[in-house]
């Protein structure tokens, strides 16, 4: 291997590696708020990638019937919760506009947009508005009724809800795989490297949205609120923080992650209804390697895990995935030889 193969290998595997450290991110703030270890963040991913090819062929997708399902289902939690709590209009109404008639207007106007031709800005804005509920709808549906479980029945939870979600992948996108076009057909050359469109495009965004993520987290009363939840539940509490609220709304930032990893990947690769889980599972080791903590830690961890992947395809390219993963061995041995154990929080 020659430095122009290196530089050819390290490109790409920044470039996957952004993306693994979208996901990382993703899943540090759902654990950090809910406790829950997101398996399904890898379906978002193959949700915002089948959605964006299928807009972009001008094709309706089948996220419009899958989200109008998933509100019909979180309206029902929420009625049975309403009546069990004694009642209540104002809340049945807001139940209502919700579940029901957000999701309404929003597959209302995928079935405006599609086939019309609007361009890969429309449509991925159109995927982002899809995809994105489906996070705080399946976390009313799944996991806001046992919030107060220990993390093993959350976890056995989460397991649960992404076999479901490959289900209702293949129910809804079918087995057939989808690539969308590229989203620029710039070519750019830096020395001996080809930098595309593409590539500019997921470092670009891979940046805003980290830089984004960081200002509502240290500028935003929402942000403040999450953060506040994530160091302690009970206190949160205690200060008339919603950890409901928290939840849902940590889920639909998970969503909205997941979906804008999904468009950037989508012309990069073929996507089927269960290529995100793989994808996710990267990400899942640059998260575990971050300690489930920490943010930074846990985008350069994607980088690293993006390198490593790259270089090892080059090498041993039947054993890439087997190298990826083994990253956690050390990290989990050097944690509990050095961590002491800590009771879960009441």
């Amino acid at each position: 291997m020659d430095g122009t193969i290196l530089l050819f290998l390290l490109q790409d595997g920044i470039t996957n590696g952004a993306i693994y450290a979208l996901l990382g991110i993703a899943l540090v703030l759902v654990f950090a708020v809910t406790r829950v270890i997101f398996i399904p963040q890898g379906e978002f991913i193959a949700f915002g990638a089948l959605t964006y090819a299928l807009l972009e062929a001008g094709r309706l997708p089948g996220t419009v019937w899958l989200l109008i399902v998933f509100g019909a289902v979180a309206f029902i939690f929420d009625l049975v919760a309403i009546l069990k709590d004694g009642g209540g209009a104002r809340r049945l109404a807001k139940a209502a506009l919700l579940d029901l008639s957000l999701p309404a207007a929003i597959a209302g106007a995928a079935v405006l947009v599609a086939g019309r031709g609007f361009g890969p800005v429309a449509h991925a804005a159109l995927t982002l508005a899809l995809v994105t509920p489906l996070g705080p709808l399946l976390y009313r549906v799944a996991f806001m009724p046992i919030a107060s479980a220990s993390v093993l029945t959350l976890l056995i939870t989460a397991v649960g809800v992404h076999l479901v979600l490959v289900g209702l992948g293949l129910a809804f996108f079918g087995a057939e795989g989808l690539r969308a076009p590229a989203i620029s057909d710039l070519m750019i050359e830096v020395g001996p490297l080809l930098v595309s469109g593409q590539n500019l495009a997921v470092y670009a965004l891979t940046a805003a949205s980290i830089v984004a993520l960081w200002l509502f987290f240290e500028r935003s009363l929402w942000g403040k609120a999450l953060r506040a939840t994530a160091v302690n539940r009970l206190g949160a509490r205690l200060v008339g923080i919603r950890t409901s609220f928290a939840g849902a709304l940590a889920f639909g930032l998970a969503a909205l992650v997941g979906a804008l990893s999904g468009i950037l990947v989508a012309p990069m690769t073929t996507i089927y209804y269960d290529t995100g889980f793989l994808i996710g599972l990267k990400g899942f080791v640059a998260a575990i390697i971050g300690g489930l903590a920490s943010h930074p830690i846990t985008a350069l961890a994607a980088l690293a895990v993006g390198v490593v992947e790259s270089i090892a395809s080059f090498f041993a390219s039947d054993l890439k995935e087997v190298i990826v993963f083994s990253l956690i061995l050390p990290v989990l041995m050097w944690r509990s030889f050095t961590q002491t154990h800590v009771e879960e929080e009441d």
